[in-house]
């Protein structure tokens, strides 16, 4: 395989070990969908009151307790508590417009930690399952290809370009939520279902062109160049197609709502990762099990 996909696969990997490390050191800021708590989002029909003044006043309402408060659009704020009563509810809502005049409640969300444990264990079940037929479906389909390569090779391949691009969006949340105050949320899983399958989309399609040059033209050259031509072949799809994709999203994280900010971050930050993973991480993976089995 040729120099410039070593290093970007070494490159690949040292973004990996360190998204997992700051997993480690810093954890995950779990949102209220999965630790169970309650979300309120107002906005003031006067000047928005400063966060810490904010947090003041509704950790004096009886039953708060711990809350975090960040700011939503140019007049509105989102308080993220544990979980409350309709009592408390409404009580926060009145200390707040006694305090800093009229104010409009937008949303209400209360979760309970039973039901968002539940949801955890869904999110992660159903990460695992697609994981899982995303094997069986490249064994099948690339199953004429066992003569030169088993089609299970292929599906490790680009399962390793698949965890590699949920891993890179994890690590950078790990870390904004430890400075930012950022949290996962079932937001996050959408997205996170959503880069696994725009990857896997990216990493077939090169392993289609594999498959139609080995089939037309046989093995002639070393199997490494028959990859490295595949790749030619289809890069500058990936890339307009990658170059499309990034614009709307980057249009929605500067432009568009708080809501779904950090959802288009996420998917910003897996689509660019997933289309150079299908390139520099699951083609040099493919090159090197290829050698393996002949060897």
């Amino acid at each position: 395989m040729k120099p410039v996909y070593k290093i970007f696969f070494y490159i690949s990997m040292a973004l990996t070990v360190m998204a997992v490390v700051l997993v480690i050191v810093f954890g995950l800021r779990l949102g209220v969908d999965f630790k169970g708590g309650s979300v309120l989002e107002v906005s003031f029909d006067s000047a928005r009151p400063s966060v810490q003044e904010l947090n003041d006043t509704v950790r004096e309402v009886a039953g708060v307790g711990d809350v975090n408060i960040s700011p939503a659009g140019d007049t509105g704020a989102l308080l993220r508590m544990g979980e409350i009563d309709e009592e408390t509810h409404q009580a926060v809502l009145q200390a707040v417009s006694a305090k800093y005049g009229e104010i409009t409640e937008n949303r209400f969300d209360s979760v309970g930690p039973t039901i968002g444990n539940e949801l955890r264990g869904k999110s992660i079940t159903a990460i695992i399952v697609l994981l899982l037929v995303v094997i069986i479906y490249i064994a099948i389909v690339f199953r004429k290809l066992s003569g030169v390569l088993s089609p299970w090779a292929m599906g490790f391949a680009a399962i390793a370009a698949l965890i590699h691009d949920v891993i890179v969006p994890i690590g950078l949340f790990a870390y904004l939520g430890h400075y930012f105050g950022v949290e996962i949320t079932a937001v996050f899983v959408a997205a996170a279902l959503t880069i696994l399958g725009y990857s896997i989309a990216d990493s077939v399609v090169i392993f289609d062109r594999v498959r139609e040059n080995i089939l037309r033209f046989g093995v002639k050259d070393k199997f490494a160049e028959v990859v490295h031509k595949s790749v030619l072949q289809t890069l500058v799809r990936s890339i307009n197609t990658t170059l499309t994709t990034l614009i709307p999203l980057a249009a929605i994280f500067f432009f568009g709502g708080d809501s779904i900010k950090y959802f288009a971050l996420a998917l910003m930050v897996g689509i660019f990762s997933g289309s150079y993973s299908s390139i520099f991480i699951a083609s040099p993976i493919l090159v090197w099990l290829s050698g393996r089995r002949h060897r």
